[in-house]
């Protein structure tokens, strides 16, 4: 219970990563808000940690849309206390050769995905700042590292959420707030499970480990990260990947 009276907010808490992470943060004694567009779906991650002997509550958050993200912060300080601990996890892919992308398809994935995080880590920080502590973790992405084909909004939101996070970290330090990325690797989610069989086994082929990464492998690392195990460590990339990019 390392993290007990802690308050943690995980956005695209409702499904994926977002709620194991949030399911592993609880267990962990943070009392965990999970915000995500899909209200239902966060509500019903809420409660399973609720029936599990966890804290937990669930939010109504468009990271998209400033006035919202700025409820949702304010909400969390007056109900709660000042934030303890942020993970932007939400995101979104609308892939497409860069030839032929869509103008929107471009700016609603660099909207989520990075300007989401930025828009909830400066709300974050301002709490942050008067406590004079917090853990902040951006989930990047491998293929922000690497690039992928199809995916030039989704590898140019994940690098900018890098470079982001690394001047965070500079700005924040002072404040002792870490600020952190975690760049997964594959994942095994629904994001991957759509993929045909043979696209699958030739992704876990580039994969010295041998398999997709689990939800849990991620949450793992971001339990590190905002533990007092690792007070000394920020502005860096953590690289969750199987070995698939080293």
């Amino acid at each position: 219970m390392e993290l007990n009276q802690k308050i943690a907010l995980v956005t695209g808490g409702g499904q994926g990563i977002g709620r194991v992470i949030a399911d592993n943060l609880a267990k962990m004694g943070a009392h965990t808000v999970l915000g995500d567009i899909n209200l239902e779906n966060a509500e019903k991650a809420a409660k399973n940690i609720r029936d599990n002997g966890g804290k937990a509550t669930a939010v109504l958050l468009n990271v998209m849309d400033p006035v919202n993200v700025r409820q949702v912060f304010d909400l969390i300080g007056k109900e709660f206390k000042p934030l303890d601990i942020l993970v932007n996890n939400a995101g979104i892919t609308k892939d497409g050769l860069f030839i032929r992308m869509k103008e929107d398809d471009w700016d609603r994935v660099l909207a989520v995905n990075l300007k989401g995080s930025f828009l909830c880590g400066q709300q974050a920080a301002k709490q942050m700042m008067k406590q004079r502590s917090g853990s902040i973790v951006n989930i990047a992405s491998i293929v922000g590292v690497m690039g992928n084909p199809g995916q030039a909004n989704y590898s140019a939101s994940k690098a900018g959420l890098i470079g982001l996070t690394k001047t965070m970290a500079r700005e924040l330090a002072p404040r002792n707030i870490t600020v952190n990325a975690i760049a997964p690797g594959f994942i095994d989610t629904d994001m991957t499970r759509v993929l045909d069989d043979k696209i699958r086994d030739k992704l876990i082929e580039q994969i010295p480990l041998a398999r997709l990464g689990l939800p849990v492998d991620i949450a793992h690392s971001v339990a590190f990260l905002v533990s007092g195990q690792s007070n000394y460590i920020t502005g860096q990339v953590i690289n969750v990947n199987g070995g698939m990019l080293m």
